[in-house]
């Protein structure tokens, strides 16, 4: 099987990839950039999914996520090493002052697309049919179906770490035939090593993306463990323990129970899909060291956190350059593109979901930000009403702030949340909307972003660590700037 085929196309980590590799190849990424050939027919073919009774687009949505995830038999050909060369095949053959390599995260993607760098994730979702043998609210036979799978997985990978989530909340369709695998790295592969050594500059900078959220866990191994929920609009307490929200919506679901059952959790591990494993670090500093590369920590305390940093910088890059910098382009989950917001001078602010708290990050944003002329917004449906989901009424209100426009970009308002067809939609839309007279190809310079940090660093809830990689009788007089 192709390395890729074992990539779900809707996994965070393989989307926001496909996009940043776009990006340094001088191109956009439409249809997630999974359907470069094929995206004019999912352009005209996406108006006729919303067509469809809400039963019918749910099968649909299913089906597509059946048909392009593993089989358990399928599940034991993956190679770790051939995704990590697919991984860095997307990638542009160049020499990069920089790289980063870590946690997923959209408004990373961005940072990056400024510098003009790569990132290597340490994060990839496995998508694994069960074809309805585990019911969707009762998390704890999942293990019962995984466990022989997840054995061979972590027998033939030592180097792998398993976080086999359960969640049904914002997950309830797809888990009607499938469960989700994440695996992260705990060491370096020899293919990351090799495009590192090959495409760095000497005296690069190795950014390590750490995010630190951790999420309660059932331990099922040395390397295994077992996430019921993920981040977004329900807590972990709801999940393990229930209550008032989750009685509420099962109730709504057609379900007889009142929670969902499970023992309590016995750990807690880095968040499955945005979490950084810190066993990587170490295979990090080493080839550091052995490069004579600077090692810099971007450590974060949740995914989200970075978002305002990175759209102050976008927006103080281009007042420094004279360009107008009143058009906000809100970016939900994986439906971002870096090309089109740098084509069009457009200030990226990223959000994990369609949740009421992701709505608020981006409220409090705005509240403390100079009014924008120009707000745009992307929305990703995942087919459910779920617990936290922000409504279509507080979306438009958040639009509303834009001084001359508010708009939503590629969604049916009245299809949300299970606007299946905005998946693909998002991009002509965005095309559409955007302008592109106040372009920029310029790259952000590595001083510039130095700059910002040491005069606006301290105002964001993200810390830049600067680890010494030198032998010690080298170490005086270590250069302050990020990339020098």
């Amino acid at each position: 099987m192709r390395a890729g085929r074992f990539v779900a196309d809707l996994d965070s980590s393989a989307a926001l990839l496909r996009a940043l590799a776009a990006f340094l190849h001088g191109r956009d990424a439409p249809a997630l950039g999974a359907h470069r050939h094929t995206h004019p027919l999912f352009e005209a073919l996406a108006p006729a999914v919303n067509r469809l009774s809400v039963p019918l687009r749910e099968v649909a949505w299913v089906r597509g996520a059946l048909a392009e995830a593993l089989t358990p038999r399928a599940l034991a050909r993956f190679d770790a090493e051939a995704l990590a060369r697919w991984v860095v095949g997307r990638y542009p053959r160049r020499r990069y002052p920089a790289a980063v390599v870590g946690a997923t995260n959209g408004a990373l993607v961005h940072l990056c697309a400024a510098l003009g760098i790569p990132w290597l994730p340490q994060t990839h979702l496995l998508s694994v049919r069960h074809d309805g043998q585990v019911p969707v609210d009762e998390p704890m036979k999942t293990l019962g179906f995984a466990r022989e799978p997840a054995r061979r997985l972590l027998e033939s990978h030592p180097d792998l770490q398993l976080h086999h989530t359960h969640d049904a909340n914002h997950d309830r369709l797809l888990l009607q035939g499938l469960t989700h695998f994440r695996v992260k790295r705990r060491g370096l592969s020899p293919a990351y090593i090799r495009f590192l050594e090959e495409a760095l500059e000497p005296g690069a900078t190795l950014f390590v993306s750490e995010c630190e959220l951790r999420w309660p866990t059932l331990q099922q191994g040395e390397r295994h463990v077992f996430q019921q929920g993920s981040l977004g609009g329900a807590s972990p307490d709801e999940y393990y323990l229930g209550g008032p929200r989750v009685e509420a919506y099962l109730r709504k679901q057609g379900s007889s129970l009142t929670r969902w059952p499970s023992p309590p959790p016995d750990s807690d591990s880095p968040e499955a899909e945005w979490g950084f494993e810190p066993a990587l670090r170490e295979d990090l500093l080493r080839l550091a060291r052995k490069r004579r590369w600077r090692l810099k920590r971007i450590v974060y305390p949740e995914p989200e956190a970075l978002s305002p940093l990175v759209a102050d910088l976008y927006r103080h890059w281009y007042r420094e350059r004279k360009m107008p910098s009143g058009k906000l382009l809100a970016e939900c989950s994986i439906l971002l593109e870096p090309w089109w917001t740098l084509r069009t001078g457009a200030v990226p602010f990223w959000m994990v979901l369609n949740t009421r708290a992701s709505a608020r990050a981006l409220e409090r944003y705005l509240d403390r930000s100079t009014p924008w002329d120009t707000m745009y917004l992307t929305l990703c449906s995942r087919g459910v009403e779920s617990i936290g989901l922000a409504t279509m009424e507080h979306w438009r209100e958040l639009l509303s702030r834009g001084r001359t426009r508010g708009q939503l970009l590629g969604v049916d308002a009245r299809e949300y949340p299970r606007d299946f067809a905005s998946f693909v939609r998002y991009h002509p839309a965005m095309r559409r909307a955007l302008s592109a007279h106040h372009s920029t190809r310029e790259r952000l310079r590595p001083e510039r972003l130095d700059a910002f940090l040491k005069q606006h660093g301290e105002r964001y809830a993200v810390q830049w660590l600067e680890t010494d990689v030198r032998p010690r009788h080298q170490s005086a007089g270590v250069a302050s700037s990020w990339f020098q």
